[in-house]
């Protein structure tokens, strides 16, 4: 092997961790803060899902200490924000909640007309100074959604394009679709050392090596760039960050960076739901 070949093979960036998930009712959840989220937070929760029939309703729950990004492939879903308002984001659009000290939302994913529903709904573990602060809620139709070349940003910065949701820290969260036998390079801002992958559909190499649909793909902690290319037409979806210094302190629906926040937490999602079941908007905690 020429010294050439051999430098190009030492820059390449591994794979630390791959996994398909488990499934978790109409979803296939893909990360969670107790395994994979260890590793790759900030980001601490990822479920990917693809069904077709009757929506599936999710009732009112609560969140604290942590952002919730909903990227809608395709389909329909009707949600429920913190006030109550309920918001159609179509095929295309996201959501971003950033739920900091507490707040109860929910919602239906699908439609009466039975059609394919597909997306992702990643966890942001928030900083210190943002975990107990106030809830953000911010909605984008796919129009909105700035892109260059094949990545639309949802969170974060690529190239040119900036996306209006302020992330909470340092991060990318880029959803990328490459036609067959289309190459594209990924180099992470300064800093952004935790990067992961996730294949909805079609064949896609990485440095080489194969990804599969409805995995998880995790790279080693590295400043090293990845080289896509599409073997069939594909899309996925990216996120690269800033690792998140802190210990993860878990609830049911929270997590927090130490127990006290956590407390604190947790008793303000409790004291909004004592109001929700006061109003006849829950019937039960």
């Amino acid at each position: 092997m020429s010294l050439t070949a051999d430098a190009n093979h030492v820059q390449r960036r591994a794979i630390a961790h791959r996994t398909h998930g488990r499934k978790n009712g109409p979803a296939i959840r893909l990360m969670s803060p107790s395994d994979l989220g260890q590793f790759l937070k900030p980001f601490v929760f990822l479920d990917f899902f693809d069904m077709q029939g009757p929506p599936f309703v999710g009732p009112l729950h609560p969140h604290s200490g942590i952002a919730t990004l909903s990227f809608l492939i395709d389909g329909r879903m009707d949600l429920i924000d913190p006030d109550g308002n309920t918001v159609i984001l179509p095929s295309g659009g996201i959501e971003w909640m950033q739920a900091g000290k507490g707040m109860w939302h929910g919602g239906s994913v699908g439609d009466s007309d039975h059609g394919r529903v597909r997306g992702y709904q990643l966890w942001v573990a928030l900083p210190p100074n943002l975990e107990l602060g106030p809830t953000v809620a911010a909605f984008q139709a796919t129009g909105d959604i700035a892109s260059e070349g094949p990545a639309r940003v949802l969170l974060g910065s690529y190239g040119h394009a900036h996306s209006a949701i302020a992330a909470p820290s340092p991060m990318n969260v880029l959803a990328v679709t490459l036609k067959a036998r289309e190459r594209w390079i990924y180099q992470p801002p300064p800093g952004q050392t935790v990067l992961w992958v996730s294949p909805a559909e079609g064949q896609l190499l990485a440095n080489g090596e194969a990804l599969h649909a409805e995995e998880l793909i995790a790279f080693e902690r590295s400043h090293r760039k990845v080289d896509f290319e599409a073997v069939t037409d594909t899309q996925f979806i990216l996120g690269s960050a800033v690792p998140h210094e802190f210990p993860l302190s878990l609830g049911y629906y929270s997590v927090h960076t130490s127990p006290s926040a956590l407390r604190i937490g947790e008793d303000h999602i409790d004291a909004i739901g004592r109001r929700l079941l006061r109003e006849g908007r829950i019937g039960k905690m």
